[in-house]
């Protein structure tokens, strides 16, 4: 079987999440009479010296010959995935464990979970509405005065309406899961924005609660007030 040339690229490694730029051993392993071609991509990963295994499939087009690819990661089997924080409620983290661990696999379903994580935690704090890009227009125009997100926070939620053309795609209640082509660097910052909004919502007000609770012990074990 042929040997196609080595390919240097920029890929995140699935076992310990770095990006490295390495050459690949690139093998054509299936070609089809109709032009169809499977290739597998193998190299370790020079962080924690993993291997990593990818296949890219060549959908042949009757007019060129080669026409669009798809990659995906075949080793390892199970990748690396993410927990929430303890903080955040237990079913958005199942969400948010299932779309970091599926993003090597479909950025498309990684992003569909990532949206309907970001639509209910827009909907806990008080962003009500049932479509997730009039949520998103509402963190814009910061319309929660009882908790409004920083500038920089509204400035990544709002990003999410460039990813696949999402402003032709609303997201509502019913549609929650729709599947909308993205590329997987945008299904991995749809990840990175919730990841700040965790950190918004849940973390940092457990951990000043805490903190605002252990100040008090030592208020009152010094007979003074509690803070306010």
């Amino acid at each position: 079987m042929p040997r196609i040339p080595t390919n240097y690229y920029s890929h995140k490694c699935p076992h310990c999440a770095i990006y490295f730029k390495k050459n690949w051993r690139r093998e054509e392993v299936f070609s089809s009479q109709l032009g169809q071609r499977i290739t597998s991509l193998a190299t370790d990963c020079p962080s924690c010296a993993k291997a990593v295994v990818l296949l890219e499939i060549h959908f042949a087009r009757s007019f060129d010959g080669d026409g669009p690819q798809e990659s995906y990661v075949a080793f390892p089997k199970n990748p690396q995935s993410k927990s929430a924080p303890a903080e955040v409620p237990e079913e958005i983290g199942k969400d948010y464990q299932e779309a970091c661990a599926i993003l090597p696999i479909s950025a498309k379903a990684s992003a569909a979970l990532s949206r309907r994580i970001l639509q209910t935690v827009l909907r806990e704090n008080g962003y009500s509405n049932n479509s997730l890009s009039k949520q998103i227009h509402d963190v814009i125009e910061n319309r929660n005065a009882e908790n409004p997100l920083p500038t920089i926070l509204r400035e990544s939620v709002d990003a999410i309406r460039n990813f696949g053309n999402f402003s032709a795609h609303p997201v509502t209640d019913k549609t929650t899961l729709q599947i909308i082509d993205v590329e997987p660097e945008e299904a991995e910052w749809c990840i990175e924005i919730v990841d700040l909004l965790f950190d918004h919502y849940y973390v940092m007000p457990e951990r000043v609660r805490q903190k605002k609770a252990e100040l008090d012990s030592k208020l009152k074990a010094a007979g003074k007030p509690p803070s306010k």
